[in-house]
């Protein structure tokens, strides 16, 4: 499909995300966003527009009721929360703001391609489903995904998952994630009258140390991360509770096993008279792949490549975590360029946006 998108469209894509990511939308608090989003998608032409219990926007375009529906998704939540969520200034080639890229790009590609299906008056084969959903970062532990797989399980052409940023990508392996809220609790005590009295921080600050120095493989890639430590009462209060949120990773499934298992190793062997410490599952993504040699993996690459840009094939961990965990089609692909993603400092590049839905709609038509 030759199809070229007009400067008129790529900047009302642009205009839309810039809109959304106005739109504070923390994990957990995407409602503002998804009622924006789905008041737009019945002001298109669309058959269908709804939300779903968990709170994912869906929008229905009706093709063959023979045919299997297409499924392509987005995710409306960031990593900020509302006091971060700085507006985004366009200025020259770049658009900056927390949030623009990851995702705010990748829900305005969602109207993207209704817009583009306008402009060529595409008839679709079967249904095509646009789905904007929560829960995606963070502790959501893709709650909103595993709605969506719910619903349309393997009668699908396949899943497109939507990421603003990282054009050229084609995610094709989901990444392994394990994450633990590690807890220390102790009796406490006022800082001098009960020194010597175990603290739960000091206590939870030696683990950590414990968890820094394992040593991890670089093949299979593997990460450990300690993004999160709560705790204490006042200065001069001996704590008596501490936690840590910890966040596990390998691209081999039995190797993310493995670091789990010395987890809880060391978690147990710190136990220690008038100490006690839990370690809680909080969260868990699911690995999977489809095959280099998969027809969409290849379609996917056949589809940068004729818009000029070099596919990279590689694992992420993102929505496409739950369907390929099923051995569903599914892959995740970016629609531009952009630097310092998760920082409040976040930027896309403009004009590989064309290249991005290029791509996009290649990938559309085609199946």
């Amino acid at each position: 499909m030759n199809w070229t998108p007009s400067p008129h469209l790529l900047e009302r894509i642009l205009n839309f995300a810039i809109q959304l990511q106005r739109i504070a939308a923390p994990t957990f608090q995407e409602q503002e966003r998804a009622r924006f989003v789905l008041e737009r998608f019945q002001d298109e032409r669309v058959d269908e527009v709804f939300a779903d219990a968990v709170g994912n926007v869906y929008a229905r375009r009706k093709g063959q009721p023979k045919d299997l529906p297409l499924v392509i998704t987005a995710h409306l939540d960031t990593v900020f929360p509302p006091e971060l969520n700085q507006a985004a200034v366009w200025k020259g080639d770049r658009i900056a703001g927390p949030g623009i890229g990851d995702n705010a790009l990748g829900v305005a590609a969602l109207f993207g391609v209704l817009w583009a299906l306008e402009e060529i008056s595409r008839p679709a084969s079967g249904d095509l489903w646009l789905v904007a959903t929560v829960c995606e970062e963070g502790l959501g532990n893709l709650r909103g995904m595993r709605a969506v797989v719910d619903r349309f399980g393997g009668r699908v052409r396949a899943y497109l998952i939507l990421e603003g940023m990282a054009l050229g990508q084609v995610y094709h392996r989901a990444l392994g994630v394990r994450r633990y809220r590690l807890k220390v609790e102790t009796a406490g005590g006022h800082a001098w009258v009960n020194f010597g009295r175990p603290s739960a921080i000091h206590h939870l600050a030696r683990l950590i140390a414990a968890l820094d120095s394992l040593p991890l493989p670089t093949s299979p890639r593997t990460s450990l991360n300690v993004g999160m430590i709560t705790g204490g009462v006042s200065v001069n209060t001996i704590a008596p509770l501490a936690t840590a949120e910890l966040d596990l990773r390998s691209e081999d499934p039995a190797t993310l096993a493995q670091l789990t298992q010395q987890i809880l190793q060391l978690v147990r062997q710190s136990q220690r008279e008038g100490v006690n410490v839990s370690a809680d599952l909080i969260g868990e993504r699911p690995p999977g792949q489809l095959p280099e040699d998969h027809p969409l993996v290849q379609l996917a690459v056949e589809c940068l490549n004729q818009v000029g840009i070099k596919a990279m094939l590689n694992i992420g961990s993102t929505d496409a975590n739950i369907p390929l965990s099923l051995g569903y089609p599914a892959i995740g692909i970016g629609l531009t360029y952009g630097e310092r993603a998760h920082t409040i400092h976040e930027s896309i590049y403009t004009p590989p946006l064309r290249q991005g839905m290029m791509q996009l709609l290649s990938l559309v038509s085609r199946l």
